[in-house]
């Protein structure tokens, strides 16, 4: 879904083919600009689950949350906290579907 959101919005978007640590599910660019994004789902209900910083000395940009239980996402800066609350304040809240997505997706600041 997130590649297809991003690429409806024309974002260059790659994928990786070989991992090897970097981390990296999804490149994206803008022409002169590349981000590095991770997708995870995770099994947050609510507002207090805890995400876990899986990504500590790579160059990941940003990861999308989806909650696998429910309709919403999340989308976090790169963090250097070991975890924390799915609710922090730099992270941008977004009900699953394309237009809910990119308008939080271009809040982020990466």
């Amino acid at each position: 879904m997130v590649v297809s959101w991003l690429m409806q919005d024309g974002w260059q978007v790659f994928l990786p083919v070989l991992d090897h640590g970097h981390q990296t599910d999804i490149l994206i660019s803008d022409g002169p600009n590349y981000f590095r994004v991770q997708v995870k789902t995770v099994g947050a209900t609510g507002n207090d689950h805890v995400v876990h910083n899986q990504w500590k000395d790579s160059n990941i940009d940003c990861v999308v949350y989806f909650a696998r239980n429910s309709n919403w996402g999340v989308i976090a800066p790169a963090f250097e906290e070991d975890s924390r609350p799915i609710t922090h304040d730099s992270h941008v809240r977004f009900n699953q579907g394309k237009k809910e997505f990119l308008t939080a997706f271009h809040k982020l600041e990466v």
